[in-house]
């Protein structure tokens, strides 16, 4: 991954170039929820041809980070409030608070939005609920998650356990036991950036640090995981926004 800048409108902009083996499609351009640029190009892409590729979407490029500017400068800090921006596998949804009328509380997704019905709509016990709801969809989807990337790793003799661990900076991480530990906060992200953070902690099961051959195996498992890794490094302040 390498840097770059173009100017357009009076503004410089910096992008990240992945050069992703193995890719044969057209340069593909991502911003991310935070204002970042990647650009995904084929391993055998020069230069000139990335930056004109970039330059041909300069207009695009400049209105989705006005964009992600606006959204963040929504949501950080977090007030739980009706109209925030809340992430749920990669996917946007706004925030709709009401109160719970006959006592039952739960949090819902309905047609685009995030339901909370509460019986007080403070931010504390808005934010406890939607915290246990991201808690429990994650110990599925992690499950589920796992057990998919296990059945692509052949020299993985069992499936290793899961544990949930609420963590200000980090992904996740492998146990020396062989537990892998997830961030239940993941589970914003898109399904993608959930199974590249469990292929990242399984390869620490065969290589216990960032060696060559970690990133080898890492490779092997995975060949687009660097821009999968924008992807999520992307949209990492606006998940992990409390």
């Amino acid at each position: 991954m390498n840097r770059q800048s173009f100017s357009y409108g009076g503004n410089s902009y910096d992008y990240s170039v992945v050069h992703l083996p193995g890719k044969r499609s057209a340069i593909e351009i991502h911003v991310f929820p935070n204002g970042a640029i990647q650009v995904d190009a084929p391993a055998d892409a020069c230069g000139p041809e990335i930056k004109r590729a970039v330059l041909k979407r300069a207009r695009w490029i400049e209105r989705h980070v006005e964009e992600s500017e606006k959204r963040l400068r929504h949501i950080l800090p977090r007030e739980y409030v009706s109209g925030e921006s809340h992430y749920y596998l990669g996917r946007r949804y706004l925030l709709k608070v009401l109160p719970a009328e006959d006592g039952d509380q739960s949090v819902k997704l309905l047609r685009g939005r995030l339901q909370v019905t509460c019986r007080s709509k403070d931010a504390e016990s808005v934010r406890a609920l939607l915290d246990t709801w991201y808690r429990q969809r994650a110990a599925s989807i992690f499950h589920d998650r796992l057990g998919a990337v296990c059945e692509t790793v052949l020299w993985l003799k069992e499936r290793p356990s899961i544990k949930l661990l609420s963590m200000k900076k980090q992904w996740g991480s492998c146990s020396t036991s062989g537990r892998v530990i997830l961030n239940p906060s993941l589970v914003k992200a898109p399904k993608e950036c959930i199974d590249y953070v469990i292929v990242h902690e399984i390869c620490h099961l065969k290589e216990h640090n960032h060696s060559p051959r970690f990133y080898r195996e890492l490779d092997q498992l995975m060949p687009n995981w660097r821009s999968v890794k924008g992807r999520l490094d992307g949209m990492a302040e606006a998940i992990l926004a409390r």
